[in-house]
């Protein structure tokens, strides 16, 4: 259990630095994840961005994710796809749509997209659940020419911890509860980042 975000982005931060990470440079899932984000970059003196994941929603069933949109790299489930008997072509209107709200949040909190070419990429959240969010970023960041991409949440449930770790080159979760509950349950305090927290958050930020 952590009393806030402040108190897992120290703790995670200290976890971080002892697995000493080569040329780092922190990616935050906003909102939640910018304090934690923040916390981990002042520790290892590395640079700060954010990274914005978007689902794309299968036409006339959004709620079926068929991919997402990480920044400006699309990534498609095939598998859905295949399913549904849907091209890609079908989505451009709605990534459109979801690329001119991603730039527009970017101008919003006052930061443009930095370098991850030959780099490693640590994708911070403030927790994890089914970790579809961080699986596509992690995928977009690959895409992007990291050289490693880590993973590192306070909390999250030990399968899907597992599972991504096959996926990335290194994981760092403080706490694997079971049972595992919502991401909220296991902080005392889980209030919403606003938008004036993350630009403040990003103010003065490691580049």
């Amino acid at each position: 259990m952590f009393r806030d975000r402040a108190e897992a982005g120290e703790r995670l931060a200290e976890a971080v630095a002892r697995a000493a990470p080569r040329d780092p440079v922190v990616l935050a899932l906003p909102r939640g994840g910018v304090p934690l984000g923040r916390a981990v970059a002042a520790r290892l003196g590395a640079p700060l961005d954010l990274v914005f994941v978007r689902k794309i929603g299968v036409p006339g069933q959004p709620e079926i994710a068929a991919g997402a949109l990480v920044d400006e790299i699309e990534v498609f489930n095939e598998d859905v796809l295949r399913a549904e008997g849907l091209d890609r072509a079908e989505f451009r209107d709605q990534i459109d749509r979801l690329r001119a709200e991603n730039a527009a949040r970017r101008g919003r909190y006052g930061c443009a997209p930095l370098p991850v070419a030959g780099r490693t990429a640590i994708l911070v959240d403030d927790g994890i659940a089914t970790g579809a969010s961080i699986r596509a970023a992690l995928r977009a960041t690959r895409a992007a020419g990291a050289r490693a991409v880590w993973i590192a949440v306070p909390v999250g449930p030990a399968e899907t911890v597992a599972e991504l770790g096959r996926m990335a080159d290194r994981v760092i979760c403080l706490e694997q509860p079971l049972p595992f509950r919502a991401v909220g349950l296991h902080y005392r305090d889980f209030g919403q980042v606003s938008d004036a927290e993350v630009i403040d958050l990003l103010r003065d930020r490691p580049v």
